[in-house]
């Protein structure tokens, strides 16, 4: 397997075809040209014809992120299909086209130093929502490329019950998932933990723990425990799929509780920190940089 290398612009190298070129591209240069069709035109291609690979063994594409995503740690996608990202540190967001490898902008919250152990990202109703691990969310609408949006952070009160991990939006219930990591709270040791944070009420009543033993969820996987560390929707389904970095795990789940599958994730995610779901069947896993430079994995999905 060749890989790409690059410069200022995010690397891309895709996995279908004959292989990839080492190219040093310009991000300017890079969106509309022919080399940027090009390579979407492959991924259509690997879609086409892998329709009887199963999801998450062998990847569609592989792109190399730069340095200032190193550890990447959210994936999102908007209502028109773009793919926002986000870091661990900053309240930076950026949107990368995951179907031709290239980053399109970038834009930043408040004056561009606001810090935060950001773990999750969503889109609700058109507005963003960034998760920190102690419950904070902090809601934004998109920005243009370089620009700096106003925020508000809710307090969902849940810190002492969780360190979270991942948060999707599930539009049947008008509410956002927000994955636990780690469970603090004695009653669900033993579970997975999935609250559910109603966008409809402001009442005490807003937070609501789905709980799934984990005994149901590890099967015969090897799994000593579970540690999720981002979750999405499956839009052809309505089932919350996971990820966990610690167990190189993908889980998928009904929105019950009952496990549709627990698997291991392919030997190359060292470190997967986000999972989305694309309308047009692609699996998107994004690792933080560990063994090498941060990734984003594509799938045919499911």
């Amino acid at each position: 397997m060749t890989r790409a290398c690059g410069a200022a612009a995010m690397v891309a190298c895709l996995l279908v075809g004959s292989g990839c070129d080492v190219r040093r591209d310009d991000l300017s240069a890079l969106i509309g040209s022919p080399v940027a069709v090009a390579r979407e035109t492959r991924l259509e291609k690997g879609l086409a014809k892998r329709g009887a690979i199963v999801a998450d063994t062998v990847p569609l594409a592989e792109w190399l992120l730069p340095h200032e995503l190193r550890e990447i740690s959210g994936l999102a996608l908007t209502s028109d299909g773009r793919l926002l990202v986000h870091g661990d540190e900053l309240g930076r967001v950026w949107e990368v086209d995951y179907r031709r490898g290239v980053l399109v902008k970038r834009f930043v919250l408040g004056d561009g130093a606001v810090k935060g152990d950001f773990e999750g990202i969503t889109i609700a109703h058109d507005r963003v929502y960034l998760l920190a691990s102690n419950g904070k969310l902090y809601e934004f609408p998109e920005g243009a490329n370089d620009a700096h949006v106003d925020y508000r952070v809710y307090d969902t009160g849940l810190r002492k019950d969780c360190e979270f991990e991942g948060v999707a939006f599930d539009p049947a219930i008008n509410s956002l998932l927000l994955a636990c990591k780690r469970v603090y709270d004695t009653q669900f040791r033993d579970a997975l933990v999935i609250y559910r944070w109603s966008l409809a009420t402001d009442t005490a009543a807003r937070s609501l723990p789905l709980v799934v033993p984990l005994a149901g969820v590890i099967g015969t996987n090897g799994w000593k425990s579970l540690h999720p560390s981002d979750i999405t929707i499956d839009p052809l389904t309505g089932n919350y799929v996971l990820v966990a970095s610690q167990e190189r795990a993908l889980i998928s789940i009904t929105p019950g509780g009952a496990v549709v599958f627990a698997r291991s994730l392919a030997a190359l995610h060292h470190q997967a920190e986000g999972v989305a779901i694309a309308k047009d069947g692609v699996l998107i896993v994004s690792d933080e940089a560990r063994q090498g430079p941060a990734l984003i994995t594509l799938y045919k999905w499911p």
